[in-house]
């Protein structure tokens, strides 16, 4: 907005006006138009920050810090730039009438340019369209992600023994891991929990469920270059040391993030047939040969022994079926029977045997019951007929009140893939396996996510650009004029194509709020060549005159937004979290402008039908 002011306030005094009054001349011209282009620019970004999605609870701030910013650039523009003009700008700069203020080579580059468009329209429209289909083809290349790593040089290593283990080994495995890691150079420290996940320290961090079976490391290393290295190291040392168990490494991450990235999940009435389907998703996982942690929420069944209970004995001597359950609790995991305070802390006294007393199964047939008829104490085989070994189902996970299986599984977050083409991989085959009836497949993970975000953005997109159109409507009081504008939106795409390729950075949702806010800078520059085509053509010159006077005069102000754009994003380019946004918003806006400064004189005499002559 500013630039608009300080180049039309610069070219007024070059054509012989004072600083006041060329500074009121092009107020009056500007401030509508220019509110109308800030406003189209806020909404553009209105659907981020209306999402209901958790995406928009993370990333919604940049929509109302776009909000105040664009609306006190608006207002500045329009009070403090001239004032500062006049303080600064000298009257030396003004210069007679018959001195053309666009000499120079930019402009006469420009102007010999735009003419060879003109003169070849319908050659360079059609160019325009190849340009625009190679752009969206090979878009198809571009990698797709959800949101990146964190660039904080901390890691997390999940560990799960076989289900079913005691969580003393655990601890054992998890303390010998910890070891080991500090004792690699590069690392800072190592915190580790068993059981369970970490208390919740960030927004990002989702915290496992409570597992015997379960320990988690959180490790910081001094940087993120030595990170990587500490990362495979450690993969390697788990697979050669930890051959059971089942080992999740993976970098903090920026934005809402997933158990998995990976996930399948399968609902159905009966626990085998689940089991059974699982085993199906988990093969076929298995021989992509790429994917990483793969396993279910289920976990392995357990070996439980079961005591056959005689109701009929137990009866005759006054024992119950609770007070057979309440036996085999205090004989083997203990009975809380107090609590012992030791400073702020309160632990639990647990009653229970000693352990080569509890700990092998011959102690079950030693056990002695109480009988309330006899009044003493009985042998357990009194009231039970033996003991059965079964397997069960230790965790039975619900969905929606449905029994659900979730299959998991990671890309190699150490290699250049994606989640999004490793579940390409697999997509078909997984689809492929054959439900019974009652039985339903569907796709968490990353995919669900990044799906979700995107219905959060899209729900609000059809009242935005609704809001966007209409504005431009009556800011021209016209259809064509607003035709004319929002068909240099999608050449963004040819520059934004490029450069994701160029730059190799993925297409992730922060890009995708990029592409966004292109649509409003790019109608933002048009809306300023087209008004300044009707206040050309408002001073009664010919159409064709118009139309090429108004290129050459909006190039610098036009040029040079984007370039101050382009700059500004730069620093965000070393940012993992900004990264793909800068890339699109860079080169969209740059390759776009370029092209806005041709395709829209050219649209708007293909339009209008006005023909071609020298000027």
């Amino acid at each position: 907005n500013a630039i608009v002011v300080t180049e039309g306030i610069l070219i007024g005094m070059r054509k012989g006006l004072t600083k006041t009054q060329a500074a009121s001349d092009i107020v009056n011209q500007t401030k509508w138009p220019l509110l109308g282009a800030t406003v189209i620019a806020i909404v553009a970004f209105a659907p981020i920050g209306l999402s209901s999605d958790a995406t928009g609870e993370f990333a919604g701030s940049l929509f109302w810090v776009l909000l105040i910013s664009l609306f006190l650039s608006w207002i500045t523009a329009i009070t403090l730039t001239p004032f500062f003009a006049s303080l600064l700008f000298s009257e030396k700069d003004v210069v007679t009438d018959d001195n053309d203020p666009y000499a120079g080579i930019i402009f006469v580059g420009y102007r010999a340019l735009l003419d060879f468009c003109m003169h070849y329209r319908k050659t360079m429209a059609l160019s325009l369209i190849v340009m625009l289909v190679a752009a969206v083809m090979g878009f198809g290349m571009v990698k797709q992600s959800f949101f990146p790593a964190s660039n904080t040089p901390m890691f997390y290593v999940d560990l799960w023994r076989y289900q079913g283990s005691d969580i003393r080994e655990t601890q054992k495995d998890i303390e010998r891991l910890q070891q080991y890691l500090l004792s690699q150079d590069g690392v800072v420290e190592v915190t580790s929990t068993v059981g369970k996940g970490a208390t919740r320290f960030m927004l990002t961090y989702a915290p496992e469920k409570s597992y015997e079976a379960f320990g988690q490391l959180i490790v910081r290393a001094k940087n993120t270059e030595i990170q990587q290295p500490i990362m495979k190291a450690t993969r390697a040392y788990i697979a050669n040391n930890f051959p059971d168990a089942v080992a999740k490494i993976k970098p903090m991450e920026i934005g809402p993030s997933t158990d998995s990235k990976i996930e399948v999940r399968v609902s159905g009435p009966d626990p085998d047939v689940l089991r059974d389907l699982a085993l199906q998703t988990q093969k076929i996982m298995r021989d992509d040969g790429t994917l990483f942690n793969i396993r279910n929420d289920w976990r392995e069944r357990t070996k439980v022994i079961r005591p056959q209970f005689n109701e009929a004995m137990a009866r005759r001597v006054g024992v119950s079926k609770a007070d057979l359950d309440q036996l085999l609790l205090v004989s083997f995991s203990g009975k809380n029977v107090g609590l012992y305070r030791d400073g702020t802390q309160m632990l639990p006294i647990v009653a229970r045997p000693p352990a080569s007393e509890r700990l092998t199964i011959d102690s079950l047939n030693s056990l002695q019951i109480y009988s309330q008829t006899l009044n003493r104490y009985i042998p357990i085989s009194q009231v039970v007929n033996g003991f059965e070994t079964q397997w069960e189902d230790s965790l039975i996970m619900r969905r929606d009140r449905k029994r659900t299986i979730t299959v998991k599984a990671d890309h190699d977050v150490l290699g250049e893939g994606t989640a999004d083409k490793a579940r390409k991989r697999v997509k078909d085959d997984i689809e492929a396996i054959k439900l019974p009836q009652g039985y339903t497949l569907e796709w968490g993970g990353e995919y669900e996510s990044s799906t979700d975000a995107q219905k959060g953005l899209m729900g609000g997109m059809p009242t935005g650009y609704l809001i966007m159109f209409m504005i431009t409507v009556l800011l021209f009081n016209s259809i064509r004029a607003p035709l004319v504008i929002w068909a240099t939106v999608p050449l963004a795409i040819i520059g934004v194509s490029g450069g994701l390729l160029v730059m190799g950075a993925p297409f992730s949702f922060m890009a995708l709020l990029g592409l966004l806010s292109l649509s409003g800078m790019l109608i933002k520059n048009g809306i300023v060549l087209v008004d300044q085509i009707n206040i050309e053509l408002a001073t009664g010159i010919d159409a064709y005159e118009a139309i090429y006077n108004s290129g050459v005069s909006r190039v610098r102000p036009v040029a040079m937004a984007a370039i101050t754009t382009v700059l500004g994003m730069i620093p965000l380019l070393f940012d993992a979290f900004f990264q793909s946004m800068a890339v699109t918003i860079m080169f969209g806006l740059g390759f776009a402008t370029v092209l806005t400064l041709i395709v829209v004189p050219v649209l708007y005499a293909m339009i209008h039908g006005i023909k071609y002559h020298k000027v």
